[in-house]
């Protein structure tokens, strides 16, 4: 007997069969270079972000560290957001 999660996946791939082409080598590293410049994006500001919490703690300004806290939280998210965004793209051939 087939799990719940193969008969979905079976499903998934029925509904969509151009998700079941096989990338190519073109493809495949294409999404590792976005992996890779999205992943330096999120580290610089990250970086950024964490000096100015640094800053804010030393300071002892308890609004500003939780501002900057969702600030990154919310950067960290964006950047997620725009790196799949991008790697469809490229899964799609666009």
């Amino acid at each position: 007997m087939k799990s719940a999660y193969e008969l979905a996946m079976e499903r998934l791939a029925k509904s969509d069969p151009s998700s079941a082409r096989p990338l190519t080598a073109e493809q495949k590293s294409r999404l590792a270079e976005v992996d890779r410049v999205y992943q330096g994006k999120l580290a610089e500001r990250e970086i950024f972000l964490k000096q100015q919490l640094d800053a804010a703690y030393a300071a002892q300004k308890a609004e500003d560290v939780e501002k900057i806290a969702k600030q990154l939280v919310s950067e960290r998210a964006r950047l997620e957001e725009e790196r799949e965004d991008e790697k469809e793209r490229v899964r799609r051939g666009k």
